[in-house]
């Protein structure tokens, strides 16, 4: 009887580490994307220089 109790336990444990594995994987999908996304949105900033120095453009050092 104790054979049969352990054997349904372990196919549960199965069944949940399986749920629990596709979680994860979706999950880091889903982290990669947003990460993905976030580098993009920051990129062209970083690349935008002029902006800082339009107010001392044209003046000279005193």
């Amino acid at each position: 009887m104790t054979d049969e109790t352990d054997k349904a336990a372990g196919r549960g444990q199965d069944g949940r580490q399986d749920r629990l594995k596709s979680a994860l994987r979706e999950n880091l999908k889903r982290r990669k994307v947003q990460a993905r996304e976030r580098a993009a949105i920051v990129e062209p900033s970083q690349n935008d220089d002029g902006s800082l120095n339009e107010g001392t453009a044209g003046k000279t050092g005193s």
